[in-house]
């Protein structure tokens, strides 16, 4: 039986994404039958997993689920939080499968979010070189500038010195207290809309992401979710070429 690198058997078991799987090995808290294991360590589906020494389930046949979430503003996209904050994994009421969310929305932002158990497909999602766009309704304060726009289109230079992709930018509403654009970005760094629009002097009053790939929100309304279709599924398996 072929050995596997055991951030991979930990995303695939659903346990986490492989993000945060190697973080958990990088801190020490993962072992493989009692002996702690370093980044790039690989391992059998036979061998006995722990996770700060809680035994890791790794199913014989996977199941996997995918879920679409409309995430409300004031959660925060964890599983859990040590700050008592609310998860937005309180709201996947009647969910029994262990599902973590695919990227994140920072506590103020709401709209579409992923989840699933397969660790591969949330990998291909969130990955830079698959390049999945999201698209967000941003409302800003006005005046908006087309030379603030432009820079935001081209790329600019955030605040830790990284520079973005060019983005997709479309004026949707122009009205005296506030304009609403469209923005698509094909990669996922951190709280990237809202530091793209820090950069050009723009403050946000509220950002919402209406699709991933080929996947839109539609009309799902906030707290809710439902699983995706076989449609959505396959649209989103070709987005990532898998």
């Amino acid at each position: 039986m072929e050995k596997i690198r055991i951030q991979k058997i930990l995303s695939d078991a659903g346990f986490c994404s492989r993000r945060k799987a190697e973080a958990l090995i990088a801190s020490g808290k993962v072992k493989c039958n009692g002996r702690p294991v370093k980044l790039g360590d690989k391992a059998l589906a036979s061998d006995l997993l722990t996770v700060n020494g809680e035994p890791v389930r790794i199913p014989k046949k996977k199941e996997f689920r995918y879920i679409m979430m409309n995430k409300p503003r004031g959660y925060v996209t964890t599983l859990s939080d040590e700050q008592g904050r609310r998860c937005v994994t309180e709201l996947l009421e009647g969910v029994n499968t262990r599902v973590y969310p695919v990227g994140r929305l920072d506590r103020n932002s709401e709209g579409l979010l992923l989840f699933t158990n397969d660790g591969a497909f949330a990998n291909g999602i969130m990955h830079p070189s698959r390049e999945v766009s999201k698209t967000y309704r941003v409302t800003v304060r006005p005046p908006v500038s087309e030379e603030q726009l432009s820079k935001m289109s081209v790329g600019l230079t955030l605040d830790d010195g990284t520079v973005t992709a060019p983005a997709n930018i479309v004026t949707q509403v122009t009205e005296p207290n506030r304009v609403v654009l469209m923005m698509t970005i094909h990669e996922g760094k951190k709280r990237e809309i809202r530091r793209m629009c820090e950069a050009v002097g723009l403050e946000v009053a509220r950002l919402r992401r209406v699709s991933i790939g080929p996947v839109k929100l539609g009309m799902l309304k906030p707290g809710e979710w439902r699983d995706l279709t076989t449609e959505e599924l396959r649209s989103l398996r070709t987005a990532i070429g898998k």
